[in-house]
């Protein structure tokens, strides 16, 4: 009875913008800064300018490991403390980065960054304790949307940060973000993981809770197909700003065309979280992807033929990017959805290979760059591919159908999980 009457001090939008702002720590720990790359080069003196999206390729190295030890921990001890232990270390981890010496330094600390705001993957297991189904689809959906107005607004944050300032303050800001963000949960998060789900931290648990994870199709397949996805993006926040600075030579407008790329995702992952309990995540997901690869497709073309302009690349990536929200959300809901008894590290594992894996990914096609947009399409294109040779594999060889699971048609509706509700 205590444990409903705590999580009945948060509401069900409440809890929608606490959970997008604690996963808002890891979107603004890359996107603020791109703005600050160039200046980055000068400061540290890196000799090969593309030797700077390691700053990125560091921070999802270390949030991509990291996510296997705060799922397993939250599994054990509870969502709550891990959330704001995991949000006091990215605190901290933050500000030693901006006082890096040496870009060896810098790359070291973001990598202490990001395996501290792995801690947010916990994020999602809070989401899996309340709802299942099309439901837990919608609930991602709106924290995706809220989430997704960080890319939209940091790197003109950043921009307007070195404008007064040198680039180590934009470390600063994103600790006084997590810092405020932490005080938040701190005083109005409830524990969602009901008591008798907590695991001991026994050989025999840990072993049987992966392999829960590691042997359903669905959740292993589905994860892959995030990953290749994740790669695609992570390969264009990577090269976004020497894409607009060296192939359009309009630097500038990096951080307004970037806000409006990143729109179209807000966009469509509102849509999303409006149609999903309608149509079914198999539907929206798989259409979404067939249109990514027709998109990516038209693109690779475009590039490897020179002729693309600026409001070209704008519109296609804007595209892509809409596609990929579609997608995404419903992949993570769909990996996630059999794995509800071990959601901490079922979430653990699906963060760890989607992000390790897309980081990786992403930096194989960044370090193609050539000062042509080929790469970038290309590769996206490749992750399309992959992506979609995956969805194949989870779903026996269909499309739009599939297997039923929970919260699909034939199954059990997806509906809040008794016993800790929000109201």
């Amino acid at each position: 009875m205590s444990e409903k009457r705590e999580a009945a001090k948060i509401g069900f939008l409440e809890f929608i913008v606490l959970a997008a702002a604690m996963m808002s720590t890891q979107a603004i720990a890359i996107d603020a800064m791109l703005p600050a790359f160039p200046i980055i080069v000068r400061s540290l003196q890196i000799a090969d300018e593309n030797h700077v999206q390691w700053i990125v390729t560091a921070y999802m190295a270390g949030l991509g490991c990291g996510q296997l030890f705060w799922g397993l921990m939250s599994d054990r001890f509870g969502r709550r403390p891990i959330l704001i232990g995991g949000l006091a270390l990215y605190v901290a981890a933050a500000l030693l980065a901006g006082l890096a010496g040496s870009f060896h330094e810098l790359l070291a600390w973001r990598f202490v960054h990001g395996l501290a705001a792995a801690s947010v993957v916990v994020t999602r297991s809070a989401i899996r304790d309340l709802y299942s189904g099309r439901q837990m689809a919608r609930v991602m959906s709106l924290t995706f949307m809220v989430f997704l107005m960080v890319p939209i607004l940091a790197p003109s944050l950043g921009q307007a940060i070195l404008l007064v300032a040198p680039w180590r303050y934009i470390f600063i800001v994103c600790g006084v973000f997590a810092a405020f963000v932490a005080a938040w949960a701190m005083l109005r998060l409830p524990e969602t993981l009901h008591p008798e789900y907590r695991l001991t931290l026994s050989r025999s648990h840990i072993v049987g809770a992966v392999r829960l994870v590691l042997f359903n199709r669905a959740s292993l397949f589905y994860t892959f197909a995030m990953s290749v996805m994740f790669g695609g993006i992570m390969a264009y926040v990577g090269m976004v700003q020497q894409i607009f600075g060296e192939v359009f030579h309009r630097a500038s407008l990096m951080p307004t065309m970037f806000a409006l790329c990143a729109t179209t995702m807000g966009v469509a992952a509102f849509l999303n979280s409006r149609i999903v309990e309608r149509f079914g995540m198999r539907r929206i997901s798989h259409t979404a992807l067939l249109a990514y690869l027709a998109i990516t497709g038209l693109h690779t073309v475009i590039a490897l033929l020179g002729i693309e302009q600026l409001w070209i690349f704008v519109a296609i990536q804007s595209a892509t990017m809409a596609c990929f929200a579609l997608s995404i959300s419903n992949f993570g809901a769909m990996a996630m959805d059999p794995v509800a008894a071990v959601a901490g590290i079922g979430a653990s594992l699906q963060g760890f290979m989607s992000t390790l894996g897309g980081a990786l990914v992403g930096a194989l096609i960044g370090r193609q760059f050539n000062g042509t947009l080929v790469p970038l399409a290309a590769g996206s294109l490749c992750c399309g591919v992959a992506s979609l040779l995956f969805v194949l594999l989870a779903e026996k060889g269909r499309l739009f159908t599939g297997q039923h699971i929970a919260g699909e048609p034939g199954a059990v509706d997806g509906t809040p999980i008794e016993g800790v509700g929000l109201h």
